[in-house]
């Protein structure tokens, strides 16, 4: 046992028992009350002596049983450490700052450095949620919070409700997606410093919008994950995934490393919920599952916090037996896509695409309820019934980051061939007219021509190998094999993705902005639409005319959408129930006198309703 030093206190050591990230408890740096004193404390079962280097300074650290070390110096916020474990210099992984990248120093967070303005936001439920999913680095040309938080005026008034950043923790090099996250409590320092994170948070409240994060805690990024340095035994061989070895969620420090990372995101940081990455790969063999007590942990906390699950599995459990709030739903997607572009291979070779199977899946919530699946590989029954869940629970696309970034060259779904603008904004007039939860991605209000391939900024040998790795990962789609797929690795793959901003202000950019600032509008104010219930939604189909029905105590309306190549004689329909004869919307004909409806050419939607 180190002997403690005039200014190293001995304290009790830590429980280590508690889940919560709370700051007695917590591991790494903490700011004391009064902000000029800061404890240092670790956990390791891989080294006998450990130290802390503070400015430049080394200081020992008190052995307090059970693998903790600790120390209390007389150092305040901003001050730069490294942890030291028998003569190894290595960051904090529970570092709340990473200012130099994941390899570096931290730096000690002061929790009180930003001051809350929109105190009395509370939250927002699922069923008022319009999502926009927004990439920091790409979202403007600057790519940094504070650019960000510039355009949220923008967002209030197209009519988004609720805006989801993709993964902020700090992962390997500048540029990338985020998935490939190391230091989860640290924010990606190249967007910004944590307090501006905090006031993009605190103006979006003060708009009223509300602000989610998607978070991984399914793996670790190949570079910059120290974990294992300090304890092998946060991972385990029993399981395994994609990404490499499994995280051990039975060991209680990961298991509190990710459920205290929930809570500061949600807590100290005050976004309304969270997006869980791939939680098909949380695997865990705890008594109490993993997402089951994230679950019990989030909502615990007061007011009004969310999870979503992006889960490919068609698992109502997620909800009715974890506790999550709602999943993303890739068979929505999925039909909708291979009903526009006929494609077949990979993952879209388990759907037929027609306007009968999108009723299907709009009757159904999904399409796989058991059914047998055999594609890309797997072969097993997927899915189980939705009929415990309500609509706010699934959460529908026509694009999100996934389904744009795993094309070879990240184009968008208007940038088919095959699929026409007129096409697009007959999709888009579906996704938002359904009482399901919308997300649109960053652009998609415009048909935005910019690509979101994928990209990342990893050194030497490992570069390499991530360019390689993608190619084979989607070696079922041709278009990795034939066309020339941008280099992650490059810059220019980086910027392509960038927003062009003065697109929109033209052309069928304009047009299809108009329809979606209108379709917004009409799901906020329209008394039928506003009602988001299940119970009230019938869907079917006459060749390829998809008709969605939705009659509820404040009307009714029906939608039409001509999924085919040919026109549609609206006279010479035979559906189960008469057509209302006013026109509430047309995709094609936003900002002009509604007409006598009488065709519906190929691609174009039409809502109608009662008097």
């Amino acid at each position: 046992m180190t002997t403690p030093s005039s200014d190293q206190a001995e304290t009790p050591k830590p429980p280590t028992s508690v889940h919560h990230d709370a700051p007695e408890t917590r591991l790494g740096a903490h700011l004391l009350p009064g902000g000029e004193s800061t404890r240092f404390r670790l956990w390791t079962t891989t080294a006998a002596q450990a130290q802390v280097k503070v400015n430049g300074t080394m200081h020992a650290m008190n052995d307090v049983g059970d693998g903790f070390f600790e120390v209390i110096l007389p150092v305040g916020a901003g001050s730069r450490y490294l942890f030291v474990l028998d003569g190894r210099e290595l960051p904090d992984p529970y570092a709340r700052f990473l200012p130099d990248g994941v390899h570096g120093e931290a730096e000690v967070d002061h929790p009180d450095t930003y001051t809350w303005q929109n105190t009395g936001w509370s939250g927002l439920s699922l069923s008022d949620c319009v999502f926009y999913e927004m990439h920091i680095g790409t979202f403007t040309p600057e790519g940094t919070y504070r650019a960000a938080q510039e355009r949220l005026p923008y967002l209030k008034d197209l009519g988004i409700t609720a805006i989801q950043l993709m993964p902020l923790a700090a992962y390997d090099g500048e540029r990338g997606w985020g998935y490939d996250g190391v230091a989860l409590y640290a924010p990606h320092a190249p967007y910004g410093r944590p307090e501006d994170l905090m006031a993009l948070i605190d103006a979006a409240h003060g708009l009223g919008l509300g602000v989610f994060l998607d978070v991984v805690y399914n793996h670790f990024g190949p570079a910059g994950n120290y974990l294992s340095a300090y304890s092998p035994t946060y991972f385990t061989e029993r399981f395994s995934s994609a990404w490499g070895m499994g995280l051990d969620y039975a060991e209680v420090h990961m298991r509190r490393y990710v459920t205290g990372n929930a809570l500061m995101w949600l807590d100290e940081y005050r976004f309304d919920g969270l997006r869980l990455d791939a939680t098909a790969a949380m695997q865990d063999d705890s008594p109490v599952h993993i997402l089951k007590e994230l679950a019990t942990e989030v909502h615990e906390l007061g007011g009004t916090h969310l999870l979503l699950a992006e889960d490919h599995r068609n698992e109502p459990g997620l909800i009715l037996e974890d506790g999550l709030d709602g999943i993303w739903v890739d068979d929505f997607h999925h039909e909708v896509r291979v009903t526009l572009t006929g494609e077949q291979e990979g993952y879209y070779g388990g759907f037929q695409g027609s306007a009968s199977e999108l009723a299907h899946v709009l009757n159904r919530g999904w399409k796989y309820e058991g059914q047998f699946w055999s594609v890309t590989g797997e072969e097993h029954a997927r899915g189980k019934s939705s009929d415990g869940l309500e609509a706010p629970s699934f959460v529908y696309c026509i694009q999100n980051h996934d389904q744009i970034g795993n094309r070879a060259v990240g184009d968008r779904l208007q940038q088919h061939a095959d699929v026409s603008i007129q096409q697009f904004r007959g999709a888009s007039t579906l996704l938002l007219t359904l009482p399901m939860t919308p997300l649109l991605f960053q652009g998609q209000e415009w048909a935005a021509e910019t690509p979101f391939p994928f990209f990342s900024d990893h050194a030497g040998e490992l570069g390499q190998l991530v360019t390689e790795g993608r190619k084979k990962e989607f070696a079922y789609f041709s278009d990795f094999t034939h066309l020339e797929v941008p280099d992650p690795q490059a810059r220019s793959t980086f910027e392509s993705a960038k927003i062009d901003w003065t697109e929109k202000e033209g052309g069928e950019h304009a047009q299809t902005l108009a329809l979606y600032q209108t379709l917004l509008r009409l799901r906020r104010e329209d008394p039928v639409l506003q009602h988001r219930s299940r119970q009230y939604l019938t869907a079917g189909s006459e060749g390829e005319l998809l008709w969605v029905r939705q009659c509820n105590p404040a009307g009714e309306r029906v939608l039409l959408w001509n999924v085919g190549q040919d026109a549609v004689q609206v006279g010479g329909l035979r559906l189960p129930h008469p057509l209302p004869t006013r026109v509430v919307l047309h995709s094609e004909q936003i900002g002009a006198a509604p007409r006598e409806l009488s065709v519906l050419n190929p691609g174009e939607a039409v809502l109608l309703g009662d008097a």
